[in-house]
């Protein structure tokens, strides 16, 4: 990948189009909702989808993803809109990509690509800019056999972000040699991070981690609570680097709280073995905050993204706390008229959440159901305090 590059909303240059493609294996599939997201993510990209196509099929495609009358099908849509390219919602093996550029001649992303990218550009500190290049590295590792020509292709924009020489320099050999000297590096960093918890653990203060779907709330949440200043936007992945603050409680306890990586559905492989030292803080926590939001019709299956990621990294153990965000927006989307009947029956069923010992209705926004997260936060923090003093 070349040069970090500007975001593709530059006013003399129209947004990238591309056209969103999903494969759906079961009836039982989110591939609609999670093609919606895809969108998002596109969209956070900076560039825009135009379209959608979804075929039944009870696997991927080996080599097109799709089948050869849905390839013809999308190929009219490309031509139809103009589009740019094409994001398919499953990470994409080295003879798919191949195949669907020389068949379609344009611009060939997946959902994997996609994320990369957006991590590449909110990536603030050393460690999150060296752990993005690693994830960058390994999925480009498995993708240069016979692909000179369809990377050839991409040119600026949409999946082009982050460090690395051009794409056309790049061998395996530069690649395994880059990726071994960002091993190396994050290792270093790895062993800092172990003696900034280990001197932590010693003090025997208690900590928490704040963990969630990605836009959830969980940076608004930390400012909340702490008073801290780190960025907030109503955006996927707007902030990568964990950031720990103290909070006080009412009684004078002192409980450290760490805003983590937010989670999201099919994160990428590369990303989660990257991400793992920071990510473990949630497996080192004594106390779990998970934040969900209460405005999306698609918080079930959210919820279960997020404890099947901390169940893959050791974490779950603990006590949790589910702050149900965003009690405003829910109530701003039950008083309107855009919500399909499915939408409006998923958000008034109660939030089922059967791994939480305690669910609070909240909104960041407002500061309505703060005193009481507070109030719990305090409680579990006390109750663990007294343990450890036993």
């Amino acid at each position: 990948m070349g040069k970090s590059t500007s975001r593709m909303t530059d006013t003399d240059e129209r947004k990238e189009r591309f056209i969103l493609v999903g494969v759906k294996t079961s009836p039982r599939d989110d591939t609609e909702n999670s093609l919606k997201e895809l969108g998002a993510l596109v969209e956070a990209a900076g560039a825009e989808a135009c379209d959608v196509l979804i075929q039944s099929l009870p696997h991927p495609h080996p080599g097109t993803y799709i089948g050869s009358g849905k390839l013809t099908e999308l190929s009219a849509l490309v031509a139809s809109y103009d589009a740019d390219g094409i994001v398919c919602d499953d990470e994409l093996s080295p003879a798919q990509l191949q195949n669907l550029t020389q068949e379609l001649s344009c611009k060939v992303c997946d959902r994997t690509l996609i994320i990369l990218d957006l991590f590449a550009a909110h990536a603030g500190s050393r460690e999150g800019k060296l752990q993005v290049e690693l994830a960058q590295q390994q999925y480009r590792a498995a993708r240069l056999t016979g692909l000179g020509k369809s990377l050839s292709r991409l040119g600026g924009g949409i999946g082009t972000r982050g460090p690395g020489e051009k794409k056309l320099e790049i061998d395996r050999r530069q690649v395994r040699e880059r990726i071994s000297r960002l091993k190396k590096e994050l290792d270093e960093v790895k062993r800092h991070r172990e003696v900034t918890r280990s001197r932590r653990e010693n003090t025997g203060v208690v900590t928490a981690a704040i963990v969630g779907y990605t836009n959830a709330g969980k940076s608004s949440l930390l400012n909340a609570l702490t008073g801290a200043d780190i960025l907030a936007k109503d955006q996927l992945f707007a902030t990568l680097d964990p950031t720990t603050r103290r909070f006080r409680t009412e009684d004078g306890q002192t409980v450290l709280l760490t805003d983590t990586v937010g989670f999201i559905r099919k994160l990428p492989h590369h990303l989660v073995d990257a991400f793992r030292s920071t990510l473990e803080e949630a497996a080192r926590a004594d106390i779990l905050i998970h934040v969900a939001d209460a405005a999306d019709a698609d918080r079930e299956e959210r919820r279960e993204v997020v404890y099947e990621t901390l169940q893959s990294l050791g974490a779950g153990h603990q006590p949790v706390i589910t702050v149900l965000n965003k009690q405003d927006r829910l109530r701003e989307k039950l008083a309107g008229d855009t919500l399909t009947d499915e939408e409006r029956m998923l958000l008034t069923e109660g939030y089922r959440d059967t791994r939480a010992d305690v669910i609070l209705p909240c909104s960041v926004k407002t500061g309505e159901g703060l005193a009481d997260v507070k109030k719990a936060l305090a409680g579990y923090a006390g109750a663990l305090s007294r343990r450890s003093g036993e």
